[in-house]
């Protein structure tokens, strides 16, 4: 039996196998069936939209059917030279083209794309004119027959009927008539959050009854800048009758392809579900009425480079002299937590909150998510939450912790022996084994008891650090002094001695300009492993006197709400550990080492 040290680095790396075992072991179930099913599932009058959403003048159609020749009024070239309505809202401005009646220029007014910089809000949506355009825009498909005007698509010139500017009170409605008998209207309000609601409406008096149906789509033109980090999903999000998918930008030119589609991967919902583009913090999310059906579609279109979402709504059957109405909303904003939950609950959004990602450990995530909430309504700072949810966590954890506390105070005091078994037979290791397990037999001490507190603290960490990285909440939250946004890393360095002195050191690497607290977790690391046993062999003890200053290190460039969140633990459990350590008889000498390491180098040094 090795001693507490080596089972604790032990335990580490056996849970670290055992969470990547279990996500190649038992993967996600895939929620869709093979491709060839799903086509041959697709409902009668399924129809396909326009490949290029951005520029393409021909109309979409029914399955099966001819596209009527349009005798409507020409569009202009570009977005550019259409006509323009503006939205007005606490949380968002932009403004709706008159061409294709899209949503493609809106900015996050309460969010800044630098910390302090009022002037430059967060863009979500770009027209195609733009560097990366980025947009919603919706349609009807319809048969040839009894609908010679054609129907409304990405590049239809609307007129403004009702409105002047788009705000949480005052909706607007955009109108089309085809020449041919069918008038098309569309709707559109917003809240005083993030959700549109779309009312898609075609007035028949055509003399005959036709056949439409209406669809949703979001296109981004060129792969987005992402992250990047393997822990972050961002790219196409969808919930399909309860089941969850995420899609990367780069698996999807290798999707199937599908004839009138390209490559695609379609999911036929029957009764909820949603279809979007995440990321990190934004999200943009097309979601029909709960209990819709509808068909789900990603897809990559190679010869303009875009990807694009579809929501396909079910056809209708217009009877001539009746108006048909299709419901639906577009979700455009930031993933604010409780936000995306109340829409969840007062929409009847299926698993909306699952648009955010929580990890492997959602089941921790989530809840560890909510407290960290109910903490900030009462301290009102994020930097003070995260420390007070340490707090209730090791609080949480206590009687864990006093058992491995308890454990490694006995160890302690049997150090001394310990050394002398080592001295005795050193060079036998089989013998050491055997003489160390039948002591700590004798002396009723188990070394394994205080593995547990760290095999649970594991996961709590990933679904922690998870929360810090994904929450909106903690992007520009700041904390005191220096630090200005939690979500970002300490920009304090040692190198001009945590800002005491004038110089600039932003020409430092991060790995090398570490901050104040990444050395603080650093101390604090260190303090916390000395008051456990000390290994008897020379290289195991190396390896763990290096492991604080490495650590350091490595989580230099880690958000600073993260590094606070280490060292308040590692400083909660130092203080949990010495006072249980004392209630035992164990009196762990930590700054005594210090000044006895301290006098023994002065000692070298003079001789």
């Amino acid at each position: 039996m090795q001693d507490q040290n080596k089972n604790m680095i032990l335990a580490i790396a056996l849970s670290m196998a055992v969470i990547f075992g279990w996500a190649i072991l038992f993967p996600q179930e895939d929620s869709q069936p093979a491709l060839s099913s799903q086509l041959e599932a697709l409902p009668e009058g399924a129809f396909t939209p326009p490949v290029n959403v951005g520029g393409s003048n021909t109309p979409p159609v029914l399955a099966g059917e001819q596209p009527a020749p349009s005798t409507a009024t020409p569009a202009p070239a570009t977005v550019g030279e259409a006509g323009r309505i503006d939205i007005r809202t606490v949380e968002l401005s932009g403004s709706i083209s008159l061409l294709g009646g899209r949503i493609d220029d809106l900015h996050l007014t309460e969010y800044n794309v630098n910390l302090g910089d009022e002037s430059e809000k967060v863009i979500l949506m770009s027209p195609t004119d733009s560097n990366a355009p980025y947009y919603a825009v919706w349609g009807w498909a319809g048969t040839a027959a009894g609908n010679g005007g054609g129907t409304p698509n990405a590049t239809t010139l609307w007129e403004l009927e009702s409105g002047i500017t788009l705000t949480s009170r005052t909706p607007i409605t955009l109108k089309w008539n085809n020449g041919a008998g069918l008038t098309f209207r569309r709707t559109i309000s917003v809240d005083d959050q993030y959700m549109f609601d779309i009312a898609q409406s075609v007035e028949n008096t055509t003399g005959q009854t036709v056949r439409l149906a209406p669809y949703g789509i979001i296109a981004r033109h060129g792969e987005p800048d992402t992250a990047g980090f393997y822990l972050l999903h961002e790219g196409v999000v969808r919930a399909s009758d309860g089941e969850i998918e995420e899609l990367n930008y780069d698996d999807m030119p290798d999707f199937d392809v599908v004839p009138g589609d390209g490559p695609v991967e379609i999911i036929n919902v029957q009764e909820n579900g949603w279809v979007g583009f995440t990321d990190k913090y934004w999200m943009a999310t097309l979601i029909p009425q709960p209990g819709q059906a509808f068909t789900s579609v990603a897809k990559y279109t190679p010869a303009t480079d875009t990807y694009q979402t579809d929501m396909r709504l079910p056809p209708l059957d217009v009877a001539s002299g009746e108006t048909a109405t299709m419901n639906t909303s577009l979700f455009a904003g930031a993933k604010v937590v409780k936000t995306i939950k109340a829409y969840e609950a007062e929409r009847g959004i299926d698993r909306f909150i699952d648009s955010i990602d929580w990890g492997w450990f959602y089941f921790i995530t989530k809840p560890m998510q909510g407290l960290l909430a109910w903490v900030y309504g009462i301290v009102g700072n994020m930097g003070f939450a995260i420390i007070g949810l340490t707090l209730l966590v090791k609080l949480l954890l206590f009687p864990l912790a006093y058992k491995s506390a308890v454990s490694m105070a006995k160890m302690k005091k049997l150090q001394p022996e310990m050394v002398k078994l080592k001295e005795r037979f050193g060079d036998d290791r089989q013998k050491l084994q055997k003489e160390t397990m039948a002591f700590y037999k004798k002396e009723k001490v188990n070394p394994a008891a205080g593995c547990l507190p760290i095999l649970v603290q594991i996961p709590i960490f990933f679904a922690l650090y998870k929360v810090l990285f994904v929450s909106i909440e903690m992007r520009h939250a700041p904390f005191i002094g220096w630090i200005k946004d939690l979500s970002a890393p300490d920009p304090s360095s040692w190198i001009n001695l945590f800002g005491l002195l004038p110089y600039d050191v932003s020409w430092a690497p991060q790995l090398l300009s570490i901050g104040l607290f990444p050395v603080l977790m650093g101390i604090t690391m260190w303090m916390q492993q000395k008051l456990n046993p000390a290994p008897t062999e020379k290289t195991q003890a190396m390896i763990l006197a290096w492991m604080p200053w490495v650590f350091m290190f490595m989580l230099g460039g880690f958000a600073s709400g993260l590094v606070i969140y280490w060292v308040a633990n590692n400083t909660i459990t130092f203080i949990q550990q010495y006072l249980i350590m004392l209630s035992q008889g164990v009196k762990p000498d930590v700054f005594g080492n210090i000044l006895s390491g301290f006098k023994n180098f002065k000692k070298k040094k003079d001789d």
